[in-house]
């Protein structure tokens, strides 16, 4: 019995031994197949390594260096966020990104405090980070065929900045005051948004030259539009202007006035004594009078030329000398005072 006994015991030794042998195992196996599939960080850290590599390898693909200036030109590639691998190029003067999907201009856009110009026209931008202030060098900022909805008051710290576009961003409909504190600007061009009148800040800019504010939804000027003193080419065709005030004759140095496809039914006469004004276009206005210039034409270039004129500066001048001619003659009522002297003696009794 007692050599019995030892046998069992020795076999039921060697089978739990063995069975912890291959339960062991197959952990190992476990363990072994799950690191394998779970990168380590060290694998993380060495594959975002390349992957800044590779990225940093094809942005410099894109930097060039035309008349002094270091350029990044990206155009109709697939970049919707700009890497922040981009940070190594503190050098770049401009940047030219075009139709390339980019959803937001990067918060680390202040670290490039040597931008001059800023052009993301084509993209699918919907807001400026107000740390674009911070470019003080910022020439020019483009940001047309977008969709940005608001600008930010930091924009009016950029004191260098002599060109803002923002056309075709639809939503957009205000600028912030702090706009009037660009001293520099003299280029703007806020064409085809939902603005219904100048804002108050344009306004305000005393070196504002050029200005396009067609293709919005202006419905009366300011009566004090002729604080743009230095303001030469003034656009605002398809608008829904119904009269024009008459401080408009005040824009002493308007060259170009862009009127069509409005709602206008009159010409205030006084923009008849708007001597610089050397093109204006009221085409496609309700006008109340069907005013017609004299045919003068001998040849096809003047045929041409009349085509143009039709609606321009002469057409302008012409209604206005019309519309005189046809106003009722003005109604005199004379009143005669007549002073009667006291008779003496009747002071008492009046």
């Amino acid at each position: 019995m007692t050599g019995v006994v030892v046998c069992c015991g020795a076999v039921n030794s060697i089978k739990a031994l063995w069975e912890g042998r291959i339960k062991k195992s197959r952990d190992d196996q476990q363990k072994a197949q799950e690191l394998k599939n779970k990168p380590s960080v060290g694998s993380h850290r060495l594959a975002h390594s390349w992957e800044d590599r590779i990225t940093l390898a094809k942005l410099r693909e894109k930097v060039v260096t035309e008349e002094g200036r270091v350029i990044l030109r990206i155009e109709k590639e697939e970049w919707k966020a700009l890497p922040p691998v981009l940070k190594q190029f503190p050098q770049l003067q401009e940047w030219q990104l075009h139709r390339i999907g980019l959803q937001k201009i990067p918060r680390f856009i202040s670290s490039f405090q040597n931008l001059i110009v800023l052009d993301l026209s084509r993209n699918a931008i919907t807001e400026i980070p107000k740390e674009i202030g911070q470019l003080t060098r910022l020439r020019e900022l483009l940001v047309s065929y977008n969709r940005v909805s608001e600008v930010p008051g930091e924009l009016g710290c950029c004191e260098n900045l002599e060109k803002l576009e923002l056309a075709f961003n639809c939503d957009l409909d205000e600028l912030p005051t702090q706009l009037s504190n660009l001293k520099k600007l003299y280029h703007l061009d806020l064409s085809m948004n939902q603005f219904t009148t100048i804002p108050e800040s344009i306004l305000s800019l005393p070196a504002l030259e050029w200005l396009d504010m067609g293709g919005n939804k202006i419905q009366s000027l300011p009566e004090d539009i002729h604080r743009m003193e230095k303001l030469h080419t003034l656009w605002l065709q398809r608008n829904e202007l119904e009269y024009l005030p008459d401080n408009i004759s005040r824009m002493s140095s308007l060259d170009t006035l862009v009127l069509s496809r409005n709602k206008l039914r009159d010409i205030p006469a006084l923009m008849e004594g708007m001597n610089n004004l050397r093109f204006v276009n009221f085409r496609d206005n309700p006008l109340t009078l069907d005013v017609s210039l004299p045919d003068l034409r001998t040849s096809e270039e003047d045929e041409e030329e009349d085509d143009r004129e039709m609606f321009g500066r002469e057409f302008m001048h012409t209604y206005i000398q019309e519309a005189r001619k046809r106003e009722p003659p003005t109604n005199y009522t004379s009143i005669l005072t007549v002073t009667i002297p006291a008779v003496p003696g009747t002071e008492a009794a009046l």
